[in-house]
């Protein structure tokens, strides 16, 4: 197997990962405190950064050698305060609408970095974000009458993972991926742990496995993930991680009984259509600026 259809191989792997470990989100989040359920999820992914930075060429000592200290701290409290919001998310607006909603975060990270990356935008891109946009409006369905103000839960997550994308690619002209993981966790660890002993709750004896399943999740679909973007680009990467959309609306319907609307859908392929665009157009333009170049 060649290292592309490696790649590949991979990414599926990861995405069908990452929608198991949303369904142990869920299903954890429904019975104890999101903020406990994260704690005890990066306590697991402290221990898979610490061992992939011993591991990586200069150990922990190169891992923790950062030139930007504050910005790394803050990309660390953004994913773990995200990954709180995306249990609460899960367990409030559901697993399909959430995830419907979320595709919307390479659209979000395209407008953010345009004040906080000094990127440009052209018309193009800038239409596709629009589009995207609306498509957001389409799953919230804000006219009808039933609108519920949770499905904004799953939209400030995907805003928290967009700011936590883009303080990602601010560090990575400074620091390596190995770094930036190693952050991370153990700064998202560290936070989660000041707070989380407050809202500790038993746990019971039937919830331990699928607990220990959502920590082994976690940490090797990060494993996949990061193995995918070591043989692929961002932009061979990307349209496949949509898949895990379809996978967890799977998730949603079959295990836990969740309704897929006419406008979900309607509006996940109108985000998902725009994302890929958005997606495309950077790819395109970076191909462009290194001819330049």
């Amino acid at each position: 197997m060649n290292s592309k259809a490696s790649g590949y191989v991979y990414v599926l792997l990861a995405v069908t990962i990452f929608a198991g470990q949303d369904a142990f989100s869920k299903l954890l989040g429904e019975k104890y405190p999101p903020i406990m359920v994260t704690m005890i999820r990066f306590w697991a992914f402290a221990v898979f950064v610490t061992i992939l930075a011993a591991a990586a060429p200069g150990g922990l000592r190169a891992s923790l050698t950062t030139k930007r200290p504050f910005l790394q701290i803050i990309r660390g409290l953004l994913l773990v305060s995200e990954v709180v919001v995306v249990v609460i998310a899960f367990t409030t607006a559901g697993l399909a609408m959430s995830q419907a909603i979320m595709q919307s975060t390479p659209l979000i990270v395209t407008v953010l970095s345009i004040p906080l990356l000094g990127e440009q935008v052209g018309w193009k891109r800038g239409l596709a974000v629009l589009v995207g946009l609306i498509g957001v409006l389409v799953i919230l369905n804000p006219v009808n009458v039933d609108f519920d103000v949770r499905l904004l839960i799953p939209l400030g997550a995907s805003l928290m993972y967009a700011l936590y994308n883009v303080a990602t690619r601010a560090v990575g002209h400074h620091d390596s991926a190995t770094t930036s993981v190693f952050y991370a966790g153990i700064v998202g660890a560290i936070a989660a742990s000041i707070i989380g002993p407050f809202y500790w709750t038993p746990i019971a004896p039937s919830d331990w496995l699928p607990m220990a399943a959502l920590c082994i999740c976690g940490a090797i679909s990060h494993y996949f993930l990061i193995k995918a973007y070591s043989l692929l680009t961002a932009v061979e990467v990307q349209p496949l991680t949509y898949f895990q959309l379809v996978l967890s609306v799977a998730v949603a319907t079959l295990f836990f009984g969740e309704t897929i609307t006419l406008n979900m859908v309607f509006g996940a392929l109108i985000v998902v259509g725009a994302g890929l665009f958005t997606v495309w157009r950077e790819y395109r333009r970076s191909k462009v600026i290194t001819k330049i170049i």
